[in-house]
């Protein structure tokens, strides 16, 4: 009996070992299947659920002689000063402290009347700088020309300008503020949620797999087939019975969902500023690389021939200048790069040890052998 005791209790032990075994494999491949899972509200938007621009064109005045100079600015004062009952012909205006300006601001998804904003002001003339400038009332207009906000308000430039006489300093750009909070909503924007019964979600980055998955997962969620993928940017959501007065509530649980996103491969190249971002999914296939820099070295000398002090009185000075050039090129070996992973390839274009512009040239050579397995984007 003490023999069959201690059995089960190992069997009991092995068991309780495999459980755990299973538990954590269990966990770490679920773990590994949520890696790129993302919530449908940071990949995607709602149908009407976006901002809108507006424009308009505006006056600042308070400035310290730093304003505008040119007739266009005066005109404008003038046709302010007219619409206060006070006519003024624009060719009798000398003021050096009023700039005109583009006043732009964003209107948020649903906006409500008496609702403040934040104000962009731009200088459109020779005005130097708008610090302690005021924005007088300004309309701001949408595409379709009616007037949705009014602007006004004191600029922040978030800096300064000081000096004079050629000897000035400055800290960020003062030809363009902020009026903070300085625009006032006067129009709502029709728009109804959910009209004609039916959702509809864009993608930001438009992808077939990801747009099949989001209807999948949400289908799962709704318990039906309420989700249809139109195109790689657009699902279709026709709303559940039970959500027919609740779609606030429809669009909070359908946001929340995760999704798995799918990356494509691709390189993102800025040649201005040599920087080079490679994308998880690229590949490179089995290639040897012989990269060398070629040196140009041009240096010129300068020698001074004077005469002697016994020279005659017509002896002058001359300077006689000598160039040396030389070019250098370093030697070059194959090198042969390959890699499945990110980690792989990082560590094999590193091997080459060359500057991020050496980098570009490499990575557009391998894109142009085909052994770059991804896309290639210059921006």
């Amino acid at each position: 009996m003490a023999i069959l005791r201690i059995q089960n209790s190992k069997l009991k032990i092995q068991n309780s070992r495999i459980i755990k075994f299973f538990l954590i494999f269990f966990f770490i491949l679920s773990s590994t299947l949520t890696v790129n899972a993302e919530r449908i509200k940071d990949i995607a938007d709602f149908e009407g659920v976006r901002e809108n621009q507006l424009i308009g064109y505006g006056l600042v005045v308070g400035l310290d002689g730093s304003g505008d100079k040119g007739n266009a600015t005066m005109q404008g004062i003038a046709n302010m000063l007219q619409k206060m009952g006070l006519n003024v012909n624009p060719n009798d205006i000398k003021a050096k402290n009023t700039a005109s300006v583009m006043v732009t601001a964003n209107l948020p998804p649903f906006p409500k009347a008496g609702t403040k904003v934040d104000a962009l002001v731009s200088t459109i003339g020779d005005a130097k700088s708008l610090q302690g400038g005021t924005l007088l009332l300004t309309p701001l207009k949408g595409p379709d020309g009616k007037i949705y906000a009014l602007a006004q308000g004191p600029v922040s430039i978030g800096g300064f300008v000081g000096g004079g006489a050629g000897n000035t300093v400055q800290k960020n750009h003062p030809a363009s503020g902020k009026v903070p909070e300085g625009v006032i909503i006067e129009k709502d924007l029709p728009f109804i949620l959910g009209n004609g019964g039916d959702l509809r979600i864009f993608l930001k980055r438009p992808d077939f797999t990801t747009a099949s998955d989001m209807a999948k997962v949400i289908n799962e969620e709704l318990k039906g087939g309420y989700a249809v993928t139109i195109d790689p940017t657009t699902v279709k959501i026709r709303i559940p019975d039970e959500y027919l007065k609740n779609i606030v509530g429809l669009i909070t649980k359908i946001e929340s969902l995760d999704v798995n996103v799918d990356t494509p491969a691709i390189v993102v190249i800025n040649e201005r500023t040599g920087t080079v971002v490679i994308g998880e999914k690229v590949r490179i296939a089995p290639v040897a690389i012989a990269h060398g820099n070629l040196t140009i070295e041009i240096k010129t000398e300068y020698k001074v021939s004077q005469p002697s002090s016994f020279a005659p009185e017509k002896a002058e000075t001359v300077v006689v200048p000598k160039t040396e050039v030389s070019a250098k090129e370093q030697k070059a070996s194959l090198i042969q790069v390959s890699g499945v992973t990110l980690g792989e390839i990082v560590r094999a274009l590193n091997a080459l040890g060359v500057t991020p512009r050496d980098m570009i040239s490499i990575l557009q050579a391998l894109k142009a052998s085909g052994a770059l397995r991804a896309e290639l984007e210059i921006i």
